[in-house]
């Protein structure tokens, strides 16, 4: 029989017992500490717990103890939460979720950017190179990537001024230079590492699970015309560079075991090196708002490369994981246009716009637009869990 929590959780929750995802808050105008969510409810482990390590700002102290520390912590919450004979100690360090200010979750050490899509890849390549090959040669033979910006992560909710910059210019003129006209979002998902590695030693796909903690959501803005550009020959930079926001849960993996598959074989088989045998594979399903209206629902399953191989790609050269490391899927994006992960894709450059149901037309982001990105996932005994959500809202250059 399923354990159920003493805590009432309302149906469709997305924090049923399940999930228990981390996050940083604060109450009352104290100083932010973690805890856990739990239907409309966040349980204060510092309180319940009695660990001054969750009375800490961030969660990094707490990931660096490593799998067995989090998995035995995640089965103390969960008794806690399910003993009724637990139930009126742990009742006082209970508080409800609408009276809490959620803050960004760790302090991100280092942040990695992939482009793991195939659709979404190929979407990009048919835009910017019609008539040629829509992948470049090394993309289904590695988990193609770029080195971002980790202090200019931010958590959800987090205003996103329009950046300013240098555009492409005219056949003959000089760059203009200026507030980005084409502002982008890229829906992707996030993994956060707990255990660090060792300067010039090889995180293997079997060894995921025991560095990786957890997964956010992220909206990876993007100046597409400051990236246009300034990416050749180097990748992004400025166009990339403003802001990434990230969801304020991290949803740990022993969450997500019911979301785990064995993705197909890839063709070619990848080098030795990136061979998953881990079925790291996750049935994740995104849903993208435009000003509160869904535009896009983006299949996570359909990745190309998987986490675990991202990882294994980003160490195979010797680079040092550290607690707080951030990398990030690139889009995610289904074959169908309404499961694009961009609106790079989703209007096709521009040229097709997007009709709202208000009436407005979009084609990139307008001073004021509002995105959300949310997620669900299978849980264990048969219910969804979600991840929260990540927004931001566009407010014009300074």
């Amino acid at each position: 029989m399923t354990a159920r929590s003493w805590v009432p959780v309302p149906k469709g929750s997305d924090f049923p017992l399940q999930n228990l995802p981390y996050g940083a808050f604060s109450a009352d105008g104290g100083s932010p500490r973690i805890g856990v969510a739990i239907g409309d409810h966040m349980l204060d482990l510092a309180a319940a717990l009695g660990d001054p390590v969750f009375a800490r700002p961030r969660l990094n102290e707490f990931l660096s103890r490593g799998r067995r520390h989090w998995t035995a912590v995640r089965a103390r919450i969960t008794d806690l939460l399910t003993d009724p004979a637990q139930k009126a100690a742990a009742r006082p360090s209970l508080i409800p979720r609408d009276a809490v200010r959620l803050h960004l979750p760790v302090d991100v050490a280092d942040y990695v950017d992939f482009y793991a899509s195939e659709h979404h890849a190929s979407n990009v390549g048919r835009i910017l190179r019609p008539g040629g090959d829509p992948l470049n040669p090394n993309w289904r033979h590695l988990p193609v990537g770029y080195h971002g910006r980790s202090g200019t992560v931010v958590v959800s909710g987090t205003e996103i001024v329009r950046p300013r910059g240098q555009r492409r210019p005219a056949d003959g003129q000089p760059p203009a230079f200026g507030p980005t006209t084409r502002l982008d979002i890229e829906a992707e998902v996030g993994f956060v590492v707990g255990t660090p590695s060792a300067l010039g030693e090889r995180v293997t796909p079997a060894a995921f699970a025991d560095h990786v903690f957890g997964v956010v959501l992220v909206n990876d803005w993007s100046a597409r015309d400051i990236q246009a550009w300034e990416y050749v020959p180097l990748g992004p930079f400025l166009g990339k560079s403003f802001a990434t926001s990230v969801s304020p849960w991290v949803v740990p993996l022993d969450a997500l075991a019911a979301a785990r598959f064995q993705p197909p074989p890839r063709e070619p088989e990848p080098l030795p090196y990136l061979r998953d045998n881990g079925a790291w594979g996750l049935d994740l399903r995104l849903e993208v708002s435009w000003n509160g209206f869904v535009v896009s629902r983006p299949p996570f399953a359909e990745m190309y490369w998987t986490p675990a191989q991202q990882l294994a790609h980003l160490t195979v050269g010797g680079a040092a994981l550290r607690t707080g490391d951030l990398f990030a899927s690139g889009t995610v994006s289904g074959p169908r246009r309404d499961e694009c992960g961009s609106f790079l894709e989703l209007t096709w450059n521009g040229t097709e716009p997007l009709r709202l149901p208000d009436g407005t037309e979009r084609t990139f982001l307008e001073d004021g637009d509002t995105i959300t990105i949310r997620a669900t996932a299978p849980g264990d005994s048969g219910v969804r869990i979600g991840f929260g959500e990540v927004t931001g809202t566009i407010r014009p250059a300074r």
